[in-house]
């Protein structure tokens, strides 16, 4: 057997991959966590299959699952909201599965960055404005951040920035950038992206504090940092140009 770790995607059901919802069909037992998973992707798994939702759960109980499953005989999907790469506790889970000899695969998904520049209209890497992405995060009530990943150090290069599970700290977000990327700096909070609830807020660093508290936005959101989010002056891509498309 199996453990396929699946990206569920960022909220709406039809953004799991097509691999994804194959591998759902057909695993005996399935683990997700109820409070991000949206429940319709459940209908997918085959009939009578168990289903296990690890939001109560702690790391010892999820593993102990899986290699239960695995001693049955029987594939494991374990969903995740969405992608497995980053900020989704999946490298714990795969140093157990490692270390009790069970099997894994993982199925990538869309990451909730990628929903949020879908949802917002803007491409996060312009021309002549911004080639590079932070996905990062803030470490209040969380593991603490390594040296060197503090936002004012990570600010320095004024790169597009995508903050997780950080809105609840939103003033001190901004406090911790503001220095580098300047009070006028355009920033999008994008709560709940893709889901028919969704959310979005367009300010700058110098109001959007005030806007995601007025709005009541909690959880289920990234920050989105950087002159791309309205910049309108760039030079074209040279993806697409006449040189080279056409050289001499």
């Amino acid at each position: 057997m199996t453990v396929h770790f699946i990206g569920a995607g960022p909220g709406a059901a039809d953004l799991i991959t097509v691999r994804g919802q194959r591998v759902l069909a057909s695993a005996p037992v399935c683990l997700y966590a109820g409070s991000l998973v949206p429940a319709s992707l459940l209908e997918s798994c085959p009939p009578g299959a168990r289903l296990i939702d690890t939001a109560n759960l702690t790391l010892d109980e999820i593993v102990a699952e899986m290699v239960a499953a695995h001693a049955a005989g029987a594939d494991v999907a374990r969903l995740h909201s969405g992608d497995p790469s980053v900020f989704s506790a999946v490298a714990e889970q795969l140093r157990r599965l490692d270390a009790a000899g069970v099997p894994y695969r993982i199925v990538p998904g869309v990451p909730a960055f990628a929903a949020a520049a879908a949802a917002l209209g803007r491409e996060f890497t312009v021309p002549g404005v911004a080639q590079t992405v932070i996905l990062t995060r803030t470490a209040e009530r969380a593991t603490a951040m390594p040296p060197g990943e503090d936002l004012a150090t990570l600010g320095a290069s004024r790169a597009t920035m995508v903050l997780h599970l950080a809105v609840q700290r939103i003033e001190a977000v901004v406090a911790d950038l503001v220095g580098n990327y300047g009070a006028d700096c355009p920033v999008a909070v994008v709560a709940r992206a893709s889901r028919d609830d969704e959310l979005i807020l367009r300010g700058t660093l110098a109001d959007i504090a005030a806007q995601v508290r007025d709005a009541g936005v909690r959880r289920t959101a990234v920050i989105v940092v950087g002159a791309a989010l309205t910049a309108s002056q760039f030079p074209d891509s040279h993806l697409y140009s006449a040189e080279r498309c056409r050289p001499s």
